[in-house]
């Protein structure tokens, strides 16, 4: 779920932070967040890649979050509003998306992130994270093929060609217009998944996403678009 999303920038010192405001003021021994991560994601249809970070607190809500890049930049940074008694607990936030992989490579190296932050309860958190831009091979779509028609919305089987050296399959299909969707994590052994009776919708167009994933967290996803049949 998304709790949260922030715009990353590479701009660190344009926000004019403060001490006050990064929580580098702050003193004591500081913990481990509830969860972190970093991974690079490619849509290998169109050539887009992204960087995302997730991060979950723990029981308090957090006042404030920064994280710093390899080069010592500060890519995110963001605070709880003085009105906000409860701060939010689990961040997910996204690079934009370039037409040139490039200029997110740049913006975020490959290396160890920082990710510090304070609770509404003036709790200290610290965690690392490592970067890679090494992306798993996408895979190959067998079943149903791209654009195809005349699917059937009951007893649909998904299918694609092994690839050698994920750890995990992603499988999204979502109603273009109604944004309704069904995904599912399967290990690095699947080779396909049946879509459970009563998802699908007869005449409706749908976009299926299969991504790999790689040992490091990161993804590559690959695209199809499907119609379903009048008559189910």
């Amino acid at each position: 779920m998304k709790a949260f999303v922030t715009t990353l920038t590479g701009a660190a010192l344009a926000l004019g932070l403060t001490s006050a405001d990064s929580g580098l003021g702050q003193e004591g021994p500081a913990g481990p967040f509830g969860a972190a991560s970093v991974r690079f994601e490619q849509n290998a249809t169109d050539g887009d890649v992204e960087v995302v970070f997730e991060v979950r607190g723990r029981a308090d809500g957090l006042a404030w979050l920064t994280i710093t890049a390899p080069d010592g930049r500060t890519v995110v940074h963001t605070s709880s509003p003085e009105a906000s008694t409860l701060g939010m607990r689990q961040f997910q936030m996204e690079s934009p998306e370039p037409p040139d992989p490039s200029v997110v490579k740049a913006a975020y190296p490959e290396g160890v992130y920082a990710i510090a932050g304070g609770t509404m309860a003036g709790d200290s958190l610290r965690s690392e994270v490592t970067l890679s831009h090494r992306l798993p091979p996408p895979v190959t779509v067998v079943d149903p093929e791209d654009e195809a028609e005349d699917v059937p919305t009951t007893g649909l089987h998904v299918s694609w060609a092994p690839v050698d050296g994920v750890v995990a399959y992603r499988v999204t299909i979502e109603d273009e217009e109604t944004g309704d969707a069904f995904t599912v994590s399967l290990g690095g052994s699947a080779r396909g998944l049946t879509v459970p009776d009563g998802f699908l919708k007869p005449g409706t167009e749908y976009q299926l996403a299969i991504g790999t994933v790689a040992r490091n967290g990161n993804a590559s996803f690959v695209e199809n678009g499907f119609t379903t049949a009048e008559g189910g």
